[in-house]
């Protein structure tokens, strides 16, 4: 076999290995970094699904080897960034460990979508990289708008276990969620969706950076407003 087709494996193990320099950057207080990180590891979740259809190189061990990845960039790591956050409010205690079950309804949604031939088109329940991109950007807007109404939402001892819990639940949730991935011949109404999606998430991104604030925070606008529409889409199919 030759080794060009070893291509998508060493793009996901660069999943992997920005998971992992991120947990340790969230461990180390670092969380601009840690944030950096998952998006890069992001970055390589994407890329190495379009080098395996590029290069005609799927395999099971390359399927096994994204779930194992997914899980420390996109459950661990993201559990970690607010458990960190949650000390650095409140110091330690059991409601600061709520975050960490990010972690574990993340491997519980992916072993989910790996056996459930209903989301081979779009999703049922949210994905990990979304959860995970709420996660990382909240983080990064407490830490630079501390004085924000959000920053005051989250001193509330509550907030950010319930929004934990929240995630959890949505993850693994029966709840249809469109996917961005564009393929020939999808319904109509799907394409709609993608478009109001992008005009709201490119009208979010200028105000958000007109406001000042700082860039996190257009990443989290995007994914609450993924997150929002999937509810009303769900609510009102006919409509929508």
């Amino acid at each position: 076999m030759r080794i060009i087709r070893y291509l998508p494996d060493a793009v996901t193990s660069m999943n992997l290995l920005c998971g992992i320099l991120g947990v340790a950057a969230a461990f180390s207080g670092n969380i601009d970094t840690a944030f950096i990180l998952m998006l890069a590891a992001a970055v390589f979740d994407f890329c190495d699904g379009f080098c395996a259809r590029a290069l005609d190189a799927y395999s099971d061990f390359g399927k096994e080897l994204d779930s194992l990845s997914d899980m420390v960039s996109f459950g661990v790591l993201p559990s970690m960034m607010m458990y960190v956050m949650m000390t650095g409010l409140f110091g330690r205690g059991a409601i600061c460990s709520v975050p960490l079950i990010i972690a574990v309804f993340s491997g519980l949604r992916l072993a989910k979508f790996n056996v459930d031939s209903r989301q081979s088109e779009s999703f049922l329940g949210l994905a990990t990289p979304a959860c995970a991109m709420i996660c990382g950007s909240l983080c990064c807007c407490l830490l630079h708008h501390p004085q924000s109404l959000l920053s005051s939402l989250a001193e509330w001892k509550f907030f950010i276990p319930a929004l934990s819990v929240a995630l959890s639940a949505m993850l693994v949730c029966e709840l249809p969620m469109f996917s961005m991935k564009i393929k020939k011949g999808a319904p109509r109404s799907e394409t709609l969706k993608r478009i109001v999606f992008l005009a709201l998430s490119a009208l979010a991104a200028v105000s958000v950076l007109l406001c000042g604030a700082y860039w996190a925070a257009v990443v989290l606008c995007v994914f609450v407003i993924y997150i929002l529409m999937n509810i009303v889409c769900a609510i009102l199919p006919k409509r929508l």
